[in-house]
């Protein structure tokens, strides 16, 4: 068993509530965290999974959701992923919102989730 990691993956969204975060967006970045029930037996891209697939099924379910919630975009990612290969045990994705139209001082909102 191991685990890949890909992280701080950027992209523009336009999720949220605000009719603002609809209307402009906001950069969303992405950290994807896999567990990988297999141990590789040869030096064969087969072997694995692709850390290669992860940024473009991402990438896709970012740019078709104009979902209210993050946790809903997160959840898709989940599911999206978990389904990619049935090797991958758990999912674990962080999601952080920037440039957020809210009073205050803060460099983003996080939410992480996980799926099993």
């Amino acid at each position: 068993m191991y685990t890949i990691r890909v992280q701080n993956m950027q992209f523009h969204g336009h999720i949220g509530v605000l009719p603002e975060e609809k209307k402009v967006g906001q950069t969303l970045q992405v950290d994807l965290e896999a567990v990988i029930n297999a141990v590789p037996v040869d030096d064969q891209l087969a072997s694995t999974v692709s850390y290669g697939d992860f940024y473009p099924i991402v990438e896709k379910i970012i740019d078709e959701s104009h979902v209210n919630l993050v946790e809903t975009l997160a959840q898709k990612i989940l599911t999206a992923i978990k389904q990619l290969d049935s090797r991958i045990q758990t999912v674990t994705v962080r999601i952080r919102k920037l440039n957020l139209p809210v009073d205050g001082v803060f460099n983003n909102v996080e939410i992480e989730m996980k799926q099993s």
